[in-house]
């Protein structure tokens, strides 16, 4: 490794004391107010490392990077300030990726820290060597590496400004090792300023005539930089016009599942009635959200490029206005600053679609009320039901991706903002890395995490860190011995001709219990209840695993009737 060197001079620094290029990293993250990081050591950011010991930053030891990445995805996506991430080169970076792509998929601010070879060896295929600026350019919103520590603050505080705004996202920073061990001087790293865009005057009175000239309005609410104040004076907007709320594919916490304005979720296996009300609907308020692939049904829901209905679409990030949907009123502002817009508006007279909007919120209720019974001696609708009556409002659930989530998403309902983690992207192992992530974030609330077998052993190893820091998690782990989903799919197109989609998988509960954990198995109903409250009570990070029948493969089909076309 190359000798430290000192490069500036106290002219141009203010006089400030010489820092390594690891200290400048930490104090940068320090300044922008940064109180956790998740991260697999490595030994290319060693000088990292050793300037986080002085810190009060609290550094969470995860076992593999995809999961360190998830982990910092949903403190971004739970708080609305970057989660922080540090990985070392090339095994290392490419492992964290999956975390990148979910958080550019998701809209969720991120700052992954790569550590990267010397600089003298660049553009040799060192050891562990990648182009980064080639590699994830696709994946974050901004690649940089930095050269020079001095512009460490430069760098870093321009980070957390690009992730944040706009459309959120991640950016990466890549570090060579021997910049991390330059002596410099540099000026010190200050706090970066949010950028906030407003509506104007003029687009809040076009909203207003094009909402009173509606006979079938709704409101769909998705994206990212919301906030707890934003979400309830939003409610109070509807509640004013009587307007009728839907919320997008896994954003379900930006509104209360019980209030007499809900009209449900427009995402995956959405309800058929409430897909026909918003193609139906002559004004579609669409509020913070892409409303990309999975919560348009394939872009069905509205045509592309210009839909049928009048859309007015509200996006922080002006490169999405207008890019799949043609608005008749785009304005590009974030949903606080244009809920807080809303608060001088009063429709002129009675809104004419009350009736309407209670009666799709009664339908609503129908469709969110699970089934009683089903294939096999275990019963997910029960299950559902139990969960709803004894777990409380302000617990936070987070899944991965699978069928099991079906049971999640049409049968919770979410009555809190800030209850929700799971990746619209569809990554399969985020959920387990999210609860711990969740518990470390707010250690009071209940944190329950919903797993398939398949998508849980794709970041279980997780389970270790929430040992580690004794996070009481509770993970139900859905086991129907396959990759459901895919054999969902499987068996509608090709019937019986299974490949490449069973498991065998470990006994789970043991598997917690041998992480110093606490394990149980669920082959009945009835036995369901009972497990749960001896996994709340054992104050440890807990397992639950559910074996259910394969045929339960939807709450409304059987597989053996997808196989048959039925």
């Amino acid at each position: 490794m190359n000798a430290p060197v000192t490069h500036g001079s106290p002219e141009a620094s203010g006089g400030i004391a010489p820092r390594t290029g690891g200290q400048l990293i930490v104090d940068a993250l320090v300044a922008n107010g940064v109180k956790r990081l998740s991260c697999v050591p490595g030994e290319s950011f060693l000088a990292v490392l050793d300037a986080l010991h002085d810190t009060d930053i609290d550094v969470v030891v995860c076992r593999q990077e995809g999961g360190a990445a998830m982990m910092a995805d949903c403190w971004g996506r739970l708080t609305g300030e970057p989660g922080i991430c540090m990985v070392t080169r090339g095994p290392g970076a490419t492992n964290a990726s999956a975390g990148l792509h979910i958080a550019r998929q998701d809209s969720v601010p991120m700052i992954l820290f790569i550590g990267q070879v010397q600089r003298e060896a660049r553009e040799r295929e060192a050891f562990q060597e990648i182009e980064y600026r080639r590699a994830f350019t696709e994946v974050a919103k901004w690649v940089a590496e930095i050269d020079d520590a001095r512009r460490i603050p430069e760098f870093v505080t321009r980070a957390f400004a690009v992730a944040t705004s706009g459309r959120p996202g991640p950016v990466v920073v890549v570090l060579p090792e021997d910049m991390l061990t330059d002596t410099v001087e540099a000026v010190a790293a200050r706090p970066y300023v949010p950028v906030e865009a407003h509506p104007g005057p003029a687009q809040l009175e076009t909203f207003r005539d094009l909402l009173g000239k509606a006979e079938r309005p709704i409101a769909i609410l998705g994206g990212t930089r919301w906030t707890e104040e934003s979400v309830a004076a939003f409610t109070a907007f509807a509640e004013r016009f009587a307007l009728p709320v839907a919320c997008s594919f896994r954003r379900q916490m930006l509104f209360d599942h019980l209030h007499p304005n809900y009209a449900g979720d427009s995402g995956v296996a959405i309800n058929p009635a409430l897909a026909d009300e918003i193609r139906e609907a002559d004004f579609v308020l669409l509020l913070g959200d892409r409303y990309s692939e999975m919560p348009s049904s394939r872009y069905t829901l509205l045509s592309v490029p210009y839909p049928q209905q009048t859309l007015v679409h509200v996006h922080p990030d002006p490169s999405e206005l207008g890019r799949v949907y043609r608005p008749e009123l785009a304005i590009c502002a974030s949903p606080a600053d244009f809920v807080a817009a809303l608060a001088g508006l009063s429709p002129a007279a009675p809104p004419r679609w009350t009736e309407r909007t209670k009666a799709m919120h009664a339908t609503y209720r129908t469709w969110s009320t699970p089934p009683v019974t089903g294939p096999g001696d275990v019963h997910m609708g029960p299950i559902m039901a139990w969960l709803e009556e004894n777990v409380p409002d302000d617990a936070i659930f987070t899944n991965g991706a699978g069928n099991y989530a079906v049971w999640v998403h049409r049968f919770h309902r979410y009555r809190r903002f800030g209850t929700e983690a799971a990746p619209t992207s569809g990554s399969m192992g985020y959920g387990l890395p999210a609860a711990v992530a969740a518990k470390t974030l707010h250690p009071q609330r209940e944190v329950v995490c919903f797993a398939g077998d398949g998508c849980f052993l794709m970041h279980g190893q997780e389970f270790a860190t929430a040992v580690r820091y004794n996070l009481p998690i509770i993970a139900i782990v859905i086991n129907n011995g396959m990759y459901g989903t895919i054999r969902m799919h499987q068996e509608r197109e090709y019937p019986g001709r299974v490949s490449a989609t069973g498991l065998t998988n470990p006994d789970f509960a043991a598997l917690a219990v041998s992480y110093g954990g606490h394990g149980e198995v669920v082959a009945k109903t009835e036995e369901f209840a009972p497990a749960f409250l001896r996994a709340r009570e054992s104050g440890k990070p807990a397992i639950i695993e559910v074996k259910l029948d394969p045929e339960a493969i939807t709450p409304a089909r059987t597989l053996s009737q997808i196989r048959d076309g039925r």
